[in-house]
Protein backbone atom coordinates (compact mmCIF):
# COMPACT_ATOMS: atom_id res chain seq x y z
CA UNK A 1 0.00 0.00 0.00
CA UNK A 2 1.07 3.41 -0.75
CA UNK A 3 1.55 5.72 2.47
CA UNK A 4 2.66 9.39 2.27
CA UNK A 5 4.35 11.39 5.62
CA UNK A 6 2.82 14.86 6.27
CA UNK A 7 5.89 16.69 5.12
CA UNK A 8 4.74 15.34 1.48
CA UNK A 9 0.88 15.76 1.89
CA UNK A 10 2.15 19.75 3.45
CA UNK A 11 0.14 22.56 1.99
CA UNK A 12 2.02 24.09 -0.67
CA UNK A 13 2.82 28.08 0.13
CA UNK A 14 4.19 30.26 -2.69
CA UNK A 15 6.61 32.73 -1.18
CA UNK A 16 4.73 36.36 -1.98
CA UNK A 17 1.32 36.07 -4.09
CA UNK A 18 1.01 35.45 -8.03
CA UNK A 19 -1.26 37.39 -10.08
CA UNK A 20 -2.88 36.29 -13.45
CA UNK A 21 -2.43 39.81 -15.18
CA UNK A 22 -4.15 39.58 -18.62
CA UNK A 23 -4.39 35.95 -21.39
CA UNK A 24 -4.78 35.79 -25.06
CA UNK A 25 -5.57 32.67 -27.39
CA UNK A 26 -5.81 31.99 -31.20
CA UNK A 27 -8.53 30.58 -33.36
CA UNK A 28 -8.41 26.63 -32.66
CA UNK A 29 -9.16 24.21 -35.85
CA UNK A 30 -8.54 21.09 -36.97
CA UNK A 31 -6.09 22.58 -39.67
CA UNK A 32 -4.38 26.03 -40.03
CA UNK A 33 -2.94 25.60 -43.70
CA UNK A 34 -2.61 29.75 -43.71
CA UNK A 35 -0.88 30.16 -40.71
CA UNK A 36 2.45 29.09 -38.93
CA UNK A 37 2.85 28.42 -35.36
CA UNK A 38 4.63 31.34 -34.70
CA UNK A 39 2.13 33.77 -36.29
CA UNK A 40 -0.85 31.51 -34.09
CA UNK A 41 1.24 32.30 -30.97
CA UNK A 42 1.78 36.00 -32.13
CA UNK A 43 -2.57 36.67 -31.71
CA UNK A 44 -2.44 35.14 -28.54
CA UNK A 45 0.43 37.59 -27.54
CA UNK A 46 -1.37 40.38 -29.30
CA UNK A 47 -4.80 39.32 -27.32
CA UNK A 48 -3.15 39.57 -24.04
CA UNK A 49 -2.03 43.24 -24.80
CA UNK A 50 -5.08 44.42 -26.21
CA UNK A 51 -6.98 43.13 -22.85
CA UNK A 52 -5.05 45.51 -20.52
CA UNK A 53 -4.54 48.44 -23.13
CA UNK A 54 -0.74 47.95 -23.88
CA UNK A 55 1.15 47.45 -27.20
CA UNK A 56 2.77 44.20 -27.87
CA UNK A 57 6.00 45.73 -27.12
CA UNK A 58 4.60 47.38 -24.17
CA UNK A 59 3.64 43.89 -22.71
CA UNK A 60 6.71 42.22 -23.39
CA UNK A 61 9.06 45.05 -21.62
CA UNK A 62 7.68 43.44 -18.28
CA UNK A 63 8.39 40.16 -19.31
CA UNK A 64 11.25 38.45 -17.53
CA UNK A 65 11.86 34.86 -17.85
CA UNK A 66 9.17 32.79 -20.56
CA UNK A 67 7.63 29.04 -19.57
CA UNK A 68 6.64 26.95 -22.99
CA UNK A 69 4.21 24.25 -23.25
CA UNK A 70 4.55 22.02 -26.09
CA UNK A 71 3.41 18.06 -26.28
CA UNK A 72 5.28 16.74 -28.72
CA UNK A 73 8.14 17.78 -31.09
CA UNK A 74 7.04 15.80 -33.72
CA UNK A 75 4.14 17.38 -34.54
CA UNK A 76 5.92 20.25 -36.18
CA UNK A 77 8.48 18.59 -36.97
CA UNK A 78 10.67 20.93 -35.04
CA UNK A 79 13.09 19.93 -32.00
CA UNK A 80 13.22 22.49 -29.28
CA UNK A 81 10.55 24.59 -30.17
CA UNK A 82 10.02 26.85 -27.37
CA UNK A 83 13.24 28.15 -28.63
CA UNK A 84 11.80 29.36 -31.99
CA UNK A 85 9.00 30.59 -30.88
CA UNK A 86 10.89 32.64 -28.45
CA UNK A 87 13.04 34.03 -31.16
CA UNK A 88 9.98 34.92 -33.05
CA UNK A 89 8.09 36.71 -30.17
CA UNK A 90 11.39 38.59 -30.06
CA UNK A 91 11.57 37.53 -26.35
CA UNK A 92 15.31 36.29 -27.23
CA UNK A 93 17.74 36.28 -25.48
CA UNK A 94 16.06 35.68 -21.84
CA UNK A 95 15.69 32.46 -20.14
CA UNK A 96 12.95 30.17 -21.29
CA UNK A 97 12.13 26.62 -20.79
CA UNK A 98 9.86 24.31 -22.81
CA UNK A 99 7.22 22.19 -20.52
CA UNK A 100 6.09 18.93 -21.87
CA UNK A 101 3.75 16.63 -19.11
CA UNK A 102 1.27 14.88 -21.68
CA UNK A 103 -2.41 16.29 -21.45
CA UNK A 104 -1.11 18.66 -18.48
CA UNK A 105 1.35 20.41 -20.28
CA UNK A 106 -0.86 23.81 -20.09
CA UNK A 107 -1.27 23.53 -16.56
CA UNK A 108 2.38 22.42 -15.74
CA UNK A 109 3.20 25.45 -17.70
CA UNK A 110 1.50 27.84 -15.49
CA UNK A 111 2.66 25.77 -12.62
CA UNK A 112 6.30 26.97 -13.35
CA UNK A 113 5.77 30.24 -14.17
CA UNK A 114 3.57 30.54 -11.04
CA UNK A 115 6.39 29.14 -8.87
CA UNK A 116 8.91 31.37 -10.85
CA UNK A 117 6.88 34.70 -9.71
CA UNK A 118 6.06 33.09 -6.14
CA UNK A 119 9.95 32.88 -5.60
CA UNK A 120 11.07 36.07 -6.35
CA UNK A 121 13.04 34.96 -9.17
CA UNK A 122 11.27 37.45 -11.66
CA UNK A 123 8.45 39.80 -11.23
CA UNK A 124 6.66 38.73 -14.61
CA UNK A 125 6.37 35.68 -16.75
CA UNK A 126 4.89 34.58 -20.15
CA UNK A 127 3.52 31.23 -19.98
CA UNK A 128 2.59 30.32 -23.76
CA UNK A 129 1.27 26.91 -24.96
CA UNK A 130 0.30 25.64 -28.85
CA UNK A 131 0.17 22.49 -30.48
CA UNK A 132 0.47 21.78 -34.52
CA UNK A 133 -1.94 18.70 -35.04
CA UNK A 134 -2.51 19.20 -38.80
CA UNK A 135 1.01 18.47 -40.09
CA UNK A 136 0.78 14.26 -39.93
CA UNK A 137 -2.30 12.56 -40.59
CA UNK A 138 -5.01 11.74 -37.61
CA UNK A 139 -3.59 8.56 -36.95
CA UNK A 140 0.20 9.08 -37.13
CA UNK A 141 -1.18 11.86 -34.78
CA UNK A 142 -3.11 9.55 -32.39
CA UNK A 143 0.28 7.23 -32.03
CA UNK A 144 2.59 9.87 -31.17
CA UNK A 145 0.20 10.95 -28.60
CA UNK A 146 0.08 7.23 -27.19
CA UNK A 147 3.71 7.09 -27.16
CA UNK A 148 3.33 9.50 -24.03
CA UNK A 149 1.99 6.19 -22.45
CA UNK A 150 4.58 3.59 -21.41
CA UNK A 151 5.61 1.57 -23.91
CA UNK A 152 6.20 -2.04 -22.14
CA UNK A 153 3.38 -1.82 -19.93
CA UNK A 154 0.82 0.24 -21.23
CA UNK A 155 0.34 1.30 -24.64
CA UNK A 156 -0.34 -2.58 -25.39
CA UNK A 157 -3.49 -2.05 -23.31
CA UNK A 158 -5.05 0.15 -25.24
CA UNK A 159 -2.62 1.38 -28.47
CA UNK A 160 -4.30 5.02 -28.17
CA UNK A 161 -5.40 7.24 -26.10
CA UNK A 162 -9.12 6.37 -26.80
CA UNK A 163 -8.60 2.66 -25.74
CA UNK A 164 -7.27 3.66 -22.40
CA UNK A 165 -9.97 6.11 -21.60
CA UNK A 166 -12.46 3.27 -23.32
CA UNK A 167 -10.80 0.70 -20.10
CA UNK A 168 -11.15 2.96 -17.72
CA UNK A 169 -15.15 3.84 -19.00
CA UNK A 170 -15.92 -0.28 -19.03
CA UNK A 171 -14.32 -0.42 -15.45
CA UNK A 172 -16.12 2.63 -14.15
CA UNK A 173 -19.44 1.49 -15.72
CA UNK A 174 -19.51 -1.89 -14.01
CA UNK A 175 -18.91 -0.77 -10.78
CA UNK A 176 -20.14 2.54 -10.39
CA UNK A 177 -22.49 3.10 -13.53
CA UNK A 178 -23.88 -0.98 -12.28
CA UNK A 179 -24.22 -1.56 -16.29
CA UNK A 180 -26.89 0.33 -16.69
CA UNK A 181 -28.18 1.94 -20.06
CA UNK A 182 -29.13 5.05 -18.60
CA UNK A 183 -25.05 5.98 -17.19
CA UNK A 184 -24.36 6.04 -20.88
CA UNK A 185 -26.80 8.30 -21.61
CA UNK A 186 -25.50 10.47 -18.67
CA UNK A 187 -21.86 10.64 -20.70
CA UNK A 188 -23.46 11.65 -24.09
CA UNK A 189 -25.53 14.83 -22.40
CA UNK A 190 -21.96 15.99 -21.15
CA UNK A 191 -20.85 16.02 -24.41
CA UNK A 192 -24.38 17.82 -25.74
CA UNK A 193 -23.72 20.31 -23.09
CA UNK A 194 -20.21 20.98 -23.63
CA UNK A 195 -20.61 21.32 -27.74
CA UNK A 196 -23.48 23.87 -27.10
CA UNK A 197 -21.54 26.18 -25.07
CA UNK A 198 -18.71 25.70 -27.45
CA UNK A 199 -21.57 27.35 -29.48
CA UNK A 200 -20.82 30.70 -27.44
CA UNK A 201 -16.96 30.43 -27.99
CA UNK A 202 -16.19 32.80 -30.90
CA UNK A 203 -12.51 30.49 -30.59
CA UNK A 204 -14.24 27.20 -30.69
CA UNK A 205 -13.42 24.24 -32.80
CA UNK A 206 -16.56 22.53 -32.65
CA UNK A 207 -19.60 24.44 -31.84
CA UNK A 208 -22.69 21.71 -31.90
CA UNK A 209 -25.86 21.71 -31.28
CA UNK A 210 -26.62 17.99 -30.25
CA UNK A 211 -29.13 15.79 -28.69
CA UNK A 212 -28.13 12.42 -26.25
CA UNK A 213 -29.08 10.49 -29.49
CA UNK A 214 -26.78 12.08 -31.76
CA UNK A 215 -23.77 11.43 -29.65
CA UNK A 216 -25.17 7.48 -29.06
CA UNK A 217 -25.59 7.31 -32.86
CA UNK A 218 -22.16 8.69 -33.70
CA UNK A 219 -19.65 6.28 -34.89
CA UNK A 220 -17.87 3.64 -31.98
CA UNK A 221 -14.43 4.51 -31.42
CA UNK A 222 -13.74 2.20 -28.62
CA UNK A 223 -16.41 0.92 -27.01
CA UNK A 224 -18.41 2.67 -24.56
CA UNK A 225 -16.96 5.35 -26.45
CA UNK A 226 -18.21 7.15 -29.62
CA UNK A 227 -16.93 9.73 -31.43
CA UNK A 228 -18.87 12.76 -30.23
CA UNK A 229 -17.75 11.34 -26.69
CA UNK A 230 -13.96 12.38 -27.46
CA UNK A 231 -11.90 15.22 -27.20
CA UNK A 232 -10.77 17.26 -30.50
CA UNK A 233 -7.22 17.12 -32.07
CA UNK A 234 -6.62 20.88 -32.49
CA UNK A 235 -4.11 23.87 -33.58
CA UNK A 236 -3.96 26.88 -32.38
CA UNK A 237 -2.23 28.80 -28.96
CA UNK A 238 -2.85 30.72 -26.12
CA UNK A 239 -1.34 32.58 -23.10
CA UNK A 240 -1.47 34.31 -19.57
CA UNK A 241 1.20 36.78 -17.90
CA UNK A 242 1.95 36.40 -14.13
CA UNK A 243 3.12 38.80 -11.59
CA UNK A 244 4.01 39.82 -8.37
CA UNK A 245 1.30 42.14 -6.84
CA UNK A 246 3.07 45.92 -7.11
CA UNK A 247 4.08 44.54 -10.95
CA UNK A 248 0.65 43.22 -11.70
CA UNK A 249 -1.69 46.12 -10.66
CA UNK A 250 1.14 48.70 -12.46
CA UNK A 251 -0.22 46.34 -15.45
CA UNK A 252 -3.61 46.17 -14.82
CA UNK A 253 -6.36 47.38 -12.83
CA UNK A 254 -7.87 44.08 -11.42
CA UNK A 255 -5.68 41.04 -11.46
CA UNK A 256 -7.11 37.89 -9.68
CA UNK A 257 -4.78 36.33 -7.49
CA UNK A 258 -3.75 33.03 -8.59
CA UNK A 259 -2.99 29.21 -6.81
CA UNK A 260 -1.45 27.02 -8.91
CA UNK A 261 -0.83 22.81 -7.64
CA UNK A 262 -0.26 19.80 -9.16
CA UNK A 263 -0.30 15.59 -8.88
CA UNK A 264 0.91 13.24 -11.16
CA UNK A 265 -0.11 9.38 -11.40
CA UNK A 266 1.00 7.20 -14.04
CA UNK A 267 -1.80 4.82 -15.73
CA UNK A 268 0.28 1.50 -14.36
CA UNK A 269 -2.88 -0.41 -15.40
CA UNK A 270 -1.72 -4.01 -14.21
CA UNK A 271 -0.51 -2.77 -11.09
CA UNK A 272 -1.71 0.15 -9.12
CA UNK A 273 -1.01 0.20 -5.76
CA UNK A 274 -3.74 0.45 -3.72
CA UNK A 275 -3.81 3.59 -0.87
CA UNK A 276 -6.18 5.23 1.58
CA UNK A 277 -8.19 7.58 -0.53
CA UNK A 278 -6.61 10.82 0.61
CA UNK A 279 -10.04 13.23 1.85
CA UNK A 280 -10.35 16.73 0.93
CA UNK A 281 -11.47 19.51 3.25
CA UNK A 282 -15.31 18.21 2.84
CA UNK A 283 -15.16 14.86 3.24
CA UNK A 284 -14.92 12.75 6.41
CA UNK A 285 -12.96 10.26 7.71
CA UNK A 286 -14.56 6.75 7.20
CA UNK A 287 -16.24 8.09 4.73
CA UNK A 288 -14.98 5.65 2.47
CA UNK A 289 -14.46 2.83 4.46
CA UNK A 290 -17.46 0.91 3.32
CA UNK A 291 -17.42 2.10 -0.60
CA UNK A 292 -17.15 -1.68 -1.62
CA UNK A 293 -20.55 -2.16 -0.12
CA UNK A 294 -22.29 0.23 -2.19
CA UNK A 295 -20.14 -0.72 -5.11
CA UNK A 296 -19.18 -4.21 -5.09
CA UNK A 297 -15.96 -3.94 -6.80
CA UNK A 298 -14.48 -0.77 -5.14
CA UNK A 299 -12.13 -2.27 -2.84
CA UNK A 300 -9.04 -0.77 -4.08
CA UNK A 301 -7.82 3.18 -4.72
CA UNK A 302 -7.70 4.25 -7.65
CA UNK A 303 -7.83 1.41 -9.06
CA UNK A 304 -8.54 1.90 -12.98
CA UNK A 305 -11.55 4.39 -12.25
CA UNK A 306 -10.27 7.03 -10.68
CA UNK A 307 -7.08 10.19 -11.64
CA UNK A 308 -4.67 10.20 -8.71
CA UNK A 309 -3.19 13.02 -10.09
CA UNK A 310 -6.43 15.14 -9.83
CA UNK A 311 -7.01 14.04 -6.40
CA UNK A 312 -3.85 15.11 -5.33
CA UNK A 313 -3.30 18.33 -6.98
CA UNK A 314 -6.83 19.35 -5.72
CA UNK A 315 -5.86 17.94 -2.32
CA UNK A 316 -2.60 21.14 -2.33
CA UNK A 317 -4.92 23.53 -3.95
CA UNK A 318 -8.22 23.67 -1.69
CA UNK A 319 -6.04 24.11 1.18
CA UNK A 320 -3.83 26.29 -0.34
CA UNK A 321 -6.49 28.31 -1.88
CA UNK A 322 -8.71 28.01 1.23
CA UNK A 323 -11.40 26.13 -0.03
CA UNK A 324 -13.81 24.12 2.51
CA UNK A 325 -16.21 23.10 0.26
CA UNK A 326 -16.42 23.36 -3.91
CA UNK A 327 -19.98 23.00 -4.16
CA UNK A 328 -20.28 26.10 -2.13
CA UNK A 329 -16.60 27.93 -2.76
CA UNK A 330 -16.68 28.11 -6.12
CA UNK A 331 -18.71 29.65 -8.96
CA UNK A 332 -17.61 27.36 -11.92
CA UNK A 333 -15.06 25.08 -13.19
CA UNK A 334 -13.25 23.67 -15.97
CA UNK A 335 -12.68 20.15 -16.28
CA UNK A 336 -10.26 18.20 -18.33
CA UNK A 337 -12.87 16.47 -20.57
CA UNK A 338 -10.51 14.45 -22.88
CA UNK A 339 -13.38 12.30 -22.96
CA UNK A 340 -16.75 12.24 -21.54
CA UNK A 341 -15.81 9.56 -18.53
CA UNK A 342 -13.21 11.51 -17.76
CA UNK A 343 -15.62 14.19 -16.48
CA UNK A 344 -17.79 11.91 -14.56
CA UNK A 345 -14.57 10.31 -12.65
CA UNK A 346 -13.13 14.16 -12.40
CA UNK A 347 -15.90 15.41 -10.59
CA UNK A 348 -15.87 12.79 -8.24
CA UNK A 349 -11.58 13.33 -7.55
CA UNK A 350 -12.20 17.21 -7.32
CA UNK A 351 -15.09 16.38 -4.65
CA UNK A 352 -18.03 17.80 -6.02
CA UNK A 353 -19.51 14.33 -5.68
CA UNK A 354 -18.66 11.50 -3.61
CA UNK A 355 -16.36 8.51 -5.36
CA UNK A 356 -19.18 6.37 -7.08
CA UNK A 357 -21.72 9.48 -7.00
CA UNK A 358 -20.88 11.44 -9.95
CA UNK A 359 -23.35 11.16 -12.25
CA UNK A 360 -25.56 12.66 -10.43
CA UNK A 361 -23.95 15.97 -11.11
CA UNK A 362 -24.80 16.05 -13.92
CA UNK A 363 -28.16 14.57 -13.63
CA UNK A 364 -29.24 17.01 -10.77
CA UNK A 365 -28.39 19.78 -13.68
CA UNK A 366 -25.82 21.60 -11.23
CA UNK A 367 -23.42 21.34 -13.57
CA UNK A 368 -25.27 24.05 -16.05
CA UNK A 369 -24.93 27.44 -16.22
CA UNK A 370 -28.66 27.62 -16.43
CA UNK A 371 -30.07 24.14 -14.56
CA UNK A 372 -32.16 22.33 -17.25
CA UNK A 373 -34.29 20.89 -14.48
CA UNK A 374 -35.12 24.21 -12.18
CA UNK A 375 -34.90 26.52 -15.28
CA UNK A 376 -32.44 28.47 -12.12
CA UNK A 377 -28.49 29.09 -12.15
CA UNK A 378 -26.63 25.70 -11.58
CA UNK A 379 -25.33 25.52 -8.44
CA UNK A 380 -21.74 25.11 -10.27
CA UNK A 381 -21.54 25.31 -14.06
CA UNK A 382 -18.58 23.12 -15.66
CA UNK A 383 -16.83 23.43 -18.66
CA UNK A 384 -18.63 27.02 -20.12
CA UNK A 385 -15.71 27.48 -22.51
CA UNK A 386 -16.52 24.05 -24.46
CA UNK A 387 -13.34 22.67 -22.98
CA UNK A 388 -11.62 20.13 -24.71
CA UNK A 389 -14.98 18.27 -26.03
CA UNK A 390 -16.20 21.61 -27.87
CA UNK A 391 -13.37 24.10 -28.06
CA UNK A 392 -9.85 22.33 -28.73
CA UNK A 393 -7.28 20.29 -27.49
CA UNK A 394 -4.13 21.59 -28.78
CA UNK A 395 -2.70 19.91 -25.71
CA UNK A 396 0.04 22.54 -24.59
CA UNK A 397 -2.51 25.18 -24.83
CA UNK A 398 -5.42 23.45 -23.89
CA UNK A 399 -5.53 24.52 -19.56
CA UNK A 400 -3.99 27.89 -20.79
CA UNK A 401 -6.98 28.22 -22.78
CA UNK A 402 -9.20 27.07 -20.11
CA UNK A 403 -7.79 29.58 -17.34
CA UNK A 404 -7.98 32.14 -20.42
CA UNK A 405 -12.06 31.81 -21.14
CA UNK A 406 -12.48 32.62 -17.40
CA UNK A 407 -10.39 35.39 -17.12
CA UNK A 408 -12.34 38.69 -17.40
CA UNK A 409 -11.87 41.46 -19.50
CA UNK A 410 -9.34 43.52 -17.68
Amino acid sequence: MIKFSERQLKTPRFMRPVYLVTGGESEFRRAFPEKRTEELVIDAMNMAAELIGMTPAELKSYIHTCYYGHFADHFGDQLLGESVIHDRLGLDPLGNVGIKTGGATGGSTIWEAAKAVASGYSDCVLAMGWERMDEVPTDEGNNYIACAADKDWETPLGHIYTGYYATMAQRYWQIFGKSEDSFRRTLAEISVKNHGYAMWNPFAQAPMDLTIEDVLNSPVVAYPLRALDACLMSVGASCVILADEDTAYKMCKNPLRLYVTAGSHTLRVADRRNMEIPLLPNEKPGQYDHLEDEFPGANRYPGFSAFLAARIAVYYAYRMAGVVDPMEDLDLVELHDAFTISDIQTYEDIGIKPYGHGREYVESGECYLKNPKTGKPGKLPANLSGGLLGCMHSVGATWIMQVVEHTPHF
